[in-house]
């Protein structure tokens, strides 16, 4: 529930914190940074993933345990980044290390199929209501076949997504990311926007860009191309810029729009997926797609990816007709581990452990936000979760630009120095939570909150 009373942040005041929060976290990573320009010599910027240079600099990690990571300086954080979401199961999960051991034993290998298959997608199957299923190495994967899946099926070339929401690095999708607002035109019509230079120009022509929770301009999309659209992909909650829920009967009204024209909808649940809930936003919000692509929290930390779909969609990959291939697809370690996190600790009752400490952070910050009247609200379910910093709800992507990310970024600041290892990088104030987490953890965060929110208000 958003505030409706609250204080205005004195943005100066924002830039003094920043300075003086980054001034005493620096010290703290002084092996991390030199690191970095070590690795500088032959790995390009000195990191794996352009993402993990996020200001102010990269932080090194040498271990992780449970809830708790420890960098190269050998600062311990309680971890609520957990690898973009990937760690629900906690770090070095017996369970998960004892299953990847014994695999590793008897073959990391084979590009052959093992007798961790068929457990896999029976519980797949269960979770997410769709009956077939196929493995792949990450979400990129997933929605780039998806995609492809999908426009197979119908011999249409036209895609449809959603304006600010990511679907791996694949030129099928990757537009109107994070696009530049001079950009990305009137939001009744948006302009498809390449997120990286490279991307083919003929890519962006086969792209059609909407606002989440508008079922009007999807329709009206649609319309504009009747006969061309293939099927659209939705991430069913956004959560590239903060936790942004649907709203009721979204969901299903886009189904329902897909079918109606002959396409077909596809839930990317790379970060959803075993996170929301048992099944996924497939339970949390009750629609069934025609495909699910999922990755991150299914694979125990391992790199995984998967796509589950009807049996329609699915038929020309029974039939021969559509080859889904690749060397590592189905690898007997991430099999491995997918089984170990989705049978012994992903299980039903591991997220009443999510659903409480969801429970006990929603509180806690509300009242954060009530005492010290700050213009806030929080958002989320399961492990996943924001502090959104807006008095109106954001119910799409350009709702999000109003905020000013230096907020944010203090947040962020007020976070990793107290001990809270939160993502780099981000919009709004998001977590991930692990079946591993406390309520002494969670308080934690809590705390920083707190001081956070002092500092900001005085």
């Amino acid at each position: 529930m958003a505030v409706r009373e609250s204080v205005q942040i004195d943005l100066g005041k924002v830039d003094q914190l920043i300075e003086e929060q980054e001034a005493e976290l620096e010290p703290k990573h002084r092996a991390s940074i030199e690191y970095r320009e070590i690795a500088e010599r032959h790995v390009a910027g000195g990191v794996a993933s352009s993402w993990q240079a996020s200001p102010p600099h990269a932080i090194f990690i040498d271990r992780g345990d449970g809830s708790r990571i420890w960098d190269i300086d050998g600062n311990e954080y309680v971890d609520y980044h957990l690898g973009y979401g990937a760690m629900v199961v906690g770090h070095a999960h017996p369970a998960i290390v004892e299953a990847i051991q014994r695999q590793a034993s008897r073959g990391t290998h084979f590009a052959q199929p093992t007798k961790h298959l068929d457990v896999v997608g029976e519980n797949l199957a269960e979770r997410f209501s769709l009956p077939l299923w196929r493995f792949c190495n990450s979400g990129t994967e997933a929605t780039l076949e998806a995609a492809r899946l999908m426009r197979a099926k119908t011999g249409r070339d036209l895609l449809i997504k959603i304006e600010g929401t990511y679907h791996g690095h694949h030129d099928s999708l990757m537009f109107s990311v994070i696009p530049d607002p001079d950009l990305m035109g009137p939001r009744e019509h948006p302009v498809t926007v390449p997120q990286v230079p490279g991307i083919p120009k003929a890519f962006a022509d086969l792209v059609r860009v909407v606002p989440f929770n508008d079922l009007d301009a999807a329709r009206q999309a649609f319309e504009e191309h009747r006969d061309e659209v293939a099927g659209m992909i939705v991430e069913p909650a956004m959560m590239n810029c903060g936790v942004i829920l649907p709203e009721p009967g979204y969901l299903q009204g886009l189904a329902d729009l897909c079918h109606e024209f002959g396409a077909y909808l596809a839930f990317d649940e790379v970060k959803t997926g075993a996170t929301l809930a048992y099944g996924g936003a497939v339970e949390a919000f009750g629609v069934v797609p025609d495909i699910v692509c999922l990755a991150k929290a299914i694979g125990g930390g391992t790199p995984c990816g998967a796509i589950g779909a009807t049996d329609e969609v699915f038929r020309l990959v029974v039939d021969g007709e559509y080859d889904m291939a690749g060397t590592f697809n189905g690898n007997p370690l991430t099999m491995a581990a997918m089984r170990a996190t989705l049978t012994e600790v992903l299980t039903k009752d591991a997220y009443g452990t999510l659903n409480h400490l969801d429970a006990y952070l929603k509180e806690r910050l509300s009242a954060v936000i009530e005492r010290y009247r700050l213009p806030a609200y929080v958002t989320g379910g399961g492990a996943k979760g924001s502090v959104i910093y807006s008095t109106t709800p954001v119910r799409e992507y350009r709702d999000s630009l109003a905020i000013d990310e230096r907020i944010t970024y203090l947040a962020w600041l007020f976070q990793q120095n107290g001990g809270v290892f939160k993502a780099p990088w981000s919009k709004q104030e998001t977590w991930t939570l692990s079946v591993r987490h406390s309520d002494e953890d969670a308080q934690r965060y809590v705390d920083n909150f707190e001081v956070f929110a002092r500092a900001a208000t005085s």
